[in-house]
């Protein structure tokens, strides 16, 4: 397979996100319904956050246990470093904008466009990284995994759609389709990318700094969407859809278990 055709799929793979962002349009959804997409996008950005974290310390772990002491403080350096940026750095640009948007009178709508823009960049930086690992598969001869990545990191990013909308859903926020094409494109562009350049470089310390920029920003979202599932009272229907979106989360990627990654 060559080159063209392994970034053709990786971008397949990024832009299955789409399948789940026509949900953002659906006019004045049920109360209901609107927790139970803000609740189901808690439960995969909750298996997303364990995933990332998993593969970002797999480097650390095994450095541990071959005894390779300063290469493994290096890759928990990172990994520290990329979790307070991910984490604590969206907290202070959070602060930022919402005064912004006080001195502007912004409106609700706005402020659950901007969390949307927050998923759509912690999953960008999350594709990223599974783009690299597309391209990393595909460098080392082994095609057969890099095409069953795509696949499962396809399945994934589709239900990531829903994740992206869930803050404008429960708004009753109805986005434009020009936005919905931007968000796509922020959240799964990336793994086009990654694809290309995980096929020219092999490197622990950028794969690492990615996971955990995108696990630090996706626990920060998943905060936020927990206040919104506590406002809208549905506790039992909440908890329902928690799991569900977590299960989803290990159901798609056990497609890319069942190939080794």
């Amino acid at each position: 397979m060559s080159s063209g055709q392994i970034a053709l799929l990786g971008a397949i793979a990024g832009f299955t996100i789409y399948l789940g962002l026509p949900i953002g349009r659906l006019r004045n959804p049920a109360p209901k319904l609107r927790a139970g997409l803000n609740a189901l996008a808690i439960g995969i950005l909750i298996f997303l956050v364990w995933d990332v974290l998993t593969h970002a310390w797999e480097p650390t772990d095994k450095a541990l246990g071959d005894k390779h002491w300063g290469t493994a403080l290096g890759y928990g350096l990172v990994l520290a470093a990329g979790l307070a940026v991910g984490l604590v750095g969206l907290v202070y640009y959070d602060r930022w904008n919402a005064r912004r948007r006080a001195a502007a009178s912004e409106t609700a709508q706005q402020s659950a466009a901007s969390l949307a823009m927050m998923i759509a960049v912690g999953i960008g930086l999350h594709n990223f990284a599974e783009g690299l690992a597309i391209g990393n598969s595909a460098a080392q001869g082994e095609i057969s995994l890099a095409v069953l990545l795509i696949i499962g990191f396809g399945l994934h990013n589709a239900t990531e759609g829903f994740g992206i909308v869930a803050p404008m859903a429960a708004e009753g926020t109805r986005p434009s389709w020009g936005s919905l094409a931007l968000l796509g494109l922020i959240g799964g562009g990336p793994t086009f990318l990654g694809t290309l350049l995980g096929q020219h470089l092999v490197n622990d310390y950028l794969s690492i700094a990615f996971l955990a920029l995108a696990a630090g920003s996706i626990l920060y979202v998943v905060i936020e969407l927990l206040a919104v599932a506590r406002r809208a009272a549905l506790k039992e229907l909440t908890t329902w859809m928690i799991l569900a979106g977590v299960l989803a989360g290990f159901l798609t990627d056990a497609v890319v278990t069942a190939g080794g990654a």
